[in-house]
């Protein structure tokens, strides 16, 4: 089985969250809203910040908020950030020489062909489509509707 880890999966979720509402929120908010436990979610997003995906801002009024808009933020980048590099084999993620079987090993020439589609899938999907994906699935609401919808209508 191939999946994310958890801290990734949490990562786009609070990414996706954080998309949706369009300004800068607080960790307990955005634990409270995403279901993700405020110590998890703490850590998430000190780690996404440190990476340059997230800004924060202490006070009264802080929270965090993301560096750049979702559009251009994507789902490869935050997984990257939190995990290192996307390598579905070791061969992928170790540096030359480093395999026991590299020189002989059949199938590395295609699990680097495998390893940049799916590098190229989690890069062609943006934060901003995650979020409108959400939307969608709660009765095809468009982004840019969505903060002004989430003010008037709670989605639990």
């Amino acid at each position: 089985m191939i999946r994310l880890s958890r801290i990734a999966d949490y990562g786009i979720v609070l990414m996706t969250e954080l998309a949706r509402v369009g300004q800068s929120t607080a960790t307990p908010e955005l634990a409270e809203r995403t279901r993700i436990a405020q110590p998890m979610a703490g850590k998430i997003l000190k780690a996404l910040a440190r990476e340059g995906l997230l800004s924060s801002q202490r006070g009264a009024k802080g929270g965090y908020q993301l560096a750049r808009p979702a559009s251009l933020i994507t789902v490869a980048e935050v997984i990257e950030a939190l995990d290192g590099p996307i390598a579905l084999t070791a061969c992928i993620e170790v540096g030359a020489g480093e395999c026991g079987i590299e020189a002989i090993c059949p199938a590395r020439a295609n699990w680097h062909r495998i390893n940049a589609a799916m590098r190229d899938a989690l890069d062609g999907i943006s934060i901003a489509e995650m979020a409108e994906g959400w939307a969608l699935g709660r009765g095809g609401v468009p982004f840019g509707e969505l903060a002004q919808l989430s003010a008037t209508t709670s989605f639990k």
